[in-house]
């Protein structure tokens, strides 16, 4: 069975006016229908810039695309169309961003950024986007779903607006879900449940899941391969309780032993 999403060396560059970035270097990876795969690395890493590929987010110029590809199925996304990337995102393949309050629309209700999803990438109508926008934040887990819709992101918690751009990422049903520290600045309770969220959604609906994080206590908890980047390049990879139990590079030794533990006295 082939994977979902497959990256094949691929390398991006950002040309600036003094120099030439080389953000990612020949990365390869794979992620499979209903499995978890977790990216880590420190920031500068080139984690984002990875996952950013995937749907060529990473604005063009300074970012050029110089080697390999980014794969869903037979089609090479570095090669498409505008056209047809149109047709990819938020369809095949959506994404969860870090911050939600910035990639919430602050001048429009909840419940018609969600419906704008199905209406811009699938073609629906105003009513079959509307009725598909509570079923879409029940399934978010988001309780008084009806009255939610009709709020405004500054009038919801930080959790509950991430559950949001879940919504929005899950109404058109992708085959593969890209979350870039989706729990970043969230509490340590509604973390766990946002990842949770994640994980159990991904399973039910066979999806890939491409987790991009720094915390490696996250990756312990819900990711089932695990790929650490450092300087643009994937140093090590493998089954999480492998890398962890014994990992091999120096650079993932060490982002273990920076990992704070609990010790009672």
């Amino acid at each position: 069975m082939k994977p979902l999403l497959r990256i094949e060396e691929l390398s991006v560059d950002f040309r600036l006016d003094t120099e030439t970035v080389h953000a990612v270097d020949s990365v390869s990876l794979t992620v499979e229908e209903g499995e978890t795969l977790a990216v880590v690395g420190e920031s500068g890493s080139g984690k984002t810039a990875t996952a950013l590929s995937v749907l060529r987010l990473n604005p063009e110029p300074p970012c050029v695309y110089s080697g390999g590809g980014v794969f869903l199925g037979d089609r090479d996304v570095l090669k498409l169309s505008e056209k047809d990337l149109r047709g990819i995102r938020g369809n095949e393949v959506a994404m969860i961003f870090q911050d939600p309050m910035s990639s919430l629309n602050p001048l429009k209700r909840v419940g018609v950024q969600i419906g704008e999803v199905l209406r811009r990438h699938q073609g629906a109508t105003r009513s079959e986007a509307r009725q598909a926008v509570l079923p879409a934040l029940r399934e978010a887990g988001i309780p008084d779903a009806e009255r939610r819709a009709g709020q405004y992101p500054h009038q919801l918690s930080g959790g509950l607006r991430q559950r949001v751009m879940i919504a929005m990422a899950l109404v058109g049903r992708p085959k593969v879900l890209i979350a870039d520290e989706p729990t970043t600045a969230l509490d340590v309770t509604v973390q766990a449940q946002i990842l949770d969220l994640l994980v159990d959604l991904g399973q039910r609906h066979g999806m890939a899941i491409m987790l991009i994080t720094h915390d490696l206590g996250v990756v312990a908890e819900v990711a089932d391969r695990v790929v650490v980047m450092n300087r643009g390049q994937v140093v090590e990879t493998g089954d999480v309780l492998d890398v962890f139990d014994r990992p091999a590079d120096e650079y993932t030794r060490a982002l273990l032993r920076a990992t704070p533990k609990l010790e009672l006295t």
